[in-house]
């Protein structure tokens, strides 16, 4: 999942951004920078525990697998470590209209307009998703273990390895790791589905490449069932997803897509239940999605997947080549947005 940051110069150039939203995303990031500690150094002291000095290698193996064959950028990101002492970097809001799939946008300078606001508090993001609700809008409020700086924080040290994600098992560090350097590499200011579909397909290809050149077998098989989760969780919800849109398009009124659209979630909150209870043996990893699950996280989820499988294709088509990849995502990032979707559908 990604949350992108300017910094000061960025932050001082607008005069129209709310003054106290941008003071705490530069005062909270800083504050995570000040945290952040050189893993080399982490490594050296006898006080660091065996568990974390296996977690710290695996990062710093991760990475330089990340240049050397993913050719990622090679610089100071994911280099340090910061324990935040809490569960998320920060916690993202997203909203929708009531009967509508279209995310609400926030624009900012230099990243531009984006389907999220960010909030390294979590009481300031509750306050915020309820301010929206009173505007008729549905909000979501949702952790978020790392995000991305887009490289301007890399003359501070870069982006850190969290306390939020640095025990994942190893498949699952590798994915957040190779998303957020994507990040680094290609980004499009007006288009939030683009940039995440775009990393979310590096994180999968990547992730795919280290289990089968250095993962183990034990790392494979859990990645295998996690994997195949997450692709039922994607198929069935993308289902639902494609009803509502098609349930708002209607022209019935609506008070009737109101009513469409509470048997819609009630059908797929059971459909989810029977799948716990079958092939996914009690796993509960998705329990809270579907605890919140309304238009905006529904959203959510297209942004991050719906423009993957092009990505992917167009990966292959480049001959699985890098570079040459890279260079194509970055061509299309800097077309106007209509033209770039309109080209990136032909690899769909």
């Amino acid at each position: 999942m990604s949350f992108r940051l300017t910094l000061l110069l960025s932050l001082l150039l607008t005069a129209c951004a709310q003054p106290a939203y941008l003071a705490q995303s530069l005062g909270g990031h800083l504050q995570l920078l000040v945290a952040a500690k050189s893993v080399d150094e982490l490594l050296a002291d006898p006080a660091t525990d065996k568990t974390m000095r296996e977690r710290l290698h695996l990062s710093q193996d991760l990475r330089d697998f990340s240049v050397e064959r993913l050719h990622l950028p090679d610089n100071s990101s994911y280099r340090r470590y910061a324990d935040l002492g809490r569960k998320a970097a920060v916690w993202n809001v997203v909203a929708t209209p009531e009967l509508s799939l279209e995310l609400k946008t926030w624009c900012f300078p230099l990243m531009g307009c984006v389907g999220y606001r960010g909030y390294f508090d979590r009481t300031e993001a509750e306050a915020y998703a309820a301010s929206l609700r009173v505007e008729g809008l549905e909000a979501l409020v949702y952790g978020v273990p790392a995000y991305s700086t887009l490289g301007w924080s890399n003359w501070l040290g870069g982006d850190p390895l969290l306390n939020t994600f640095i025990a994942y098992p190893q498949a699952e560090l590798a994915r957040m790791m190779f998303h957020e350097l994507a990040h680094q590499v290609a980004y499009a200011a007006d288009d939030t589905q683009f940039n995440e579909s775009f990393a979310t397909a590096v994180e999968r290809l990547g992730a795919a490449t280290w289990l089968q050149t250095r993962g183990n077998a034990a790392a494979r098989e859990q990645y295998l069932r996690a994997n195949q989760r997450r692709e039922q969780f994607a198929s069935m919800t993308r289902a639902y997803r494609l009803q509502l849109q098609a349930l708002y398009a209607s022209a019935g009124s609506d008070a009737a897509k109101r009513a469409g659209k509470a048997e819609l979630m009630q059908a797929m909150r059971a459909e989810y239940l029977q799948l716990k209870a079958g092939s996914w043996a009690g796993h509960q990893g998705y329990e809270g999605w579907f605890a919140d699950a309304n238009n905006a996280s529904l959203s959510l989820l297209s942004a991050y997947s719906d423009l993957s499988p092009a990505f992917e294709t167009m990966f292959l088509r480049k001959g699985s080549d890098w570079t040459a990849f890279y260079a194509e995502v970055r061509r299309l990032a800097a077309l106007p947005r209509q033209e770039r979707r309109l080209q990136l559908s032909g690899d769909q």
